[in-house]
């Protein structure tokens, strides 16, 4: 079972913890099952990407990587 999240979709929050400490950003995607969000801007990471007939020439893409809900608070406003 899911637990109930008081975080959702499109809220704005910021990092309390971790290397992003400080920053604020709007969620992106929440993931209740493993109890972690993405945030725009936050946690970026470079992901190798396979070759494909949309993106010829593969190579590296920035994405956000998931944060665990105990390291964002919710901003008010």
């Amino acid at each position: 079972m899911a637990i109930k999240l008081k975080i959702k979709k499109g809220d704005k929050v910021k990092i309390i913890a971790g290397d992003d400490r400080g920053k604020e950003g709007e969620v992106l995607k929440v993931m209740p099952k493993t109890s972690q969000v993405i945030v725009s801007g936050c946690k970026i990471a470079k992901k190798a990407v396979k070759a494909t007939e949309q993106n010829p020439k593969g190579g590296f893409e920035s994405r956000e990587m998931p944060i665990h809900i105990s390291n964002v608070a919710k901003v008010e406003g």
